[in-house]
């Protein structure tokens, strides 16, 4: 397949692209820079400029734009940002599409597990309703402007979940801690965190491009599992203790809407597209996920 990709920079990008080349298929990145190699492309998607042609008789455009969530406070600005960091650039791509002479069969445009809220013990499936707070209006919106496609071009809005990665990610913070010992669970510990590899982010990508599913999918380990047990195998293939909690009052204090809705939102979410498409994952189960996380044999970033 020839595939267009926007925000393939990022940790999920990097890790996507090069699972892309080793199946196969040729990938153009489309930078904001000017290009290095023959691979990349320059666009302006703050200024909605891109050149239709980049984008005529693609088998796929692969969209990952968007800053990072949890990596600055939420200022205003910040948030202001969040949004129009997403949005800008899929209305870009959506607008190439429509003056493209062919355009792409397939445009699959990332979404968030946030697109849920804070829905406590309730069992997400795609058809769930969206939720509220920042990151919900932020993926109904994201979502909305992929979907503006045109006619004829396969919609997929991946609902990607807590990214697990051995470096980085949403686990950046929390993995140097505990590696020394110091990290634990966040609030509670009860609520639900939909988590997933690396490795199974860009093979789920794969199989998407593949396959005849439009729609949203939920991007995450059919193993569902609140902080508390995701922090204790995290801690257990690292063989160190994870006693200290932070508090939520604590973390509203000095993460305020950001401490929130990221670390202590709830999002009990299946994966039953991908599981109804058969979808193998690397890991699957918890253990298997943190010993990988671990760097030991066999075996975290919310989108």
């Amino acid at each position: 397949m020839h595939i267009v990709m926007a925000g393939a920079s990022g940790l999920i990008g990097t890790s996507m692209s090069a699972a892309f080349r080793s199946a196969g298929h040729s990938v153009v990145t489309l930078v904001r820079r000017p290009p290095a190699n023959a691979g990349e492309v320059r666009w302006d998607p703050a200024a909605g400029v891109l050149d239709p042609g980049v984008l005529s008789g693609a088998d796929a455009v692969v969209n990952l734009s968007g800053a990072g969530i949890g990596d600055r406070p939420w200022t205003r600005h910040r948030v202001e940002e969040l949004f129009s960091s997403r949005l800008g650039p899929t209305r870009t791509l959506v607008q190439a599409m429509a003056r493209s002479d062919a355009p792409p069969a397939a445009f699959i445009s990332q979404s968030g597990s946030g697109y849920y809220g804070d829905a406590g013990n309730t069992v997400l499936r795609e058809d769930a309703a969206a939720g509220e707070g920042t990151l919900a209006q932020i993926c109904i919106e994201w979502e909305q402007a992929a979907l503006m496609a045109p006619a004829g071009v396969r919609v997929v809005t991946p609902r990607t979940g807590v990214v697990f990665s051995q470096s980085g990610g949403a686990l950046g913070k929390l993995l140097p801690l505990l590696r020394l010992g110091v990290g634990g669970p966040f609030g509670n510990g009860r609520q639900f965190w939909p988590w997933v590899t690396l490795p199974d982010v860009s093979a789920a990508f794969l199989l998407l491009l593949a396959s005849p599913v439009s729609g949203p999918v939920n991007v995450a380990a059919p193993e569902q599992a609140d902080v508390n047990t995701i922090v204790a195998a995290l801690a257990k293939a690292l063989h160190r203790p994870a006693l200290l909690r932070v508090p939520a009052p604590v973390l509203r204090t000095v993460m305020p809407g950001l401490g929130e809705e990221l670390l202590l939102y709830s999002q009990r979410m299946e994966p039953a597209v991908l599981a109804a498409a058969g979808f193998q994952w690397q890991h699957g189960n918890l253990a298997d996920a943190a010993q990988w996380v671990a760097g030991k044999a066999g075996a975290v970033q919310r989108g």
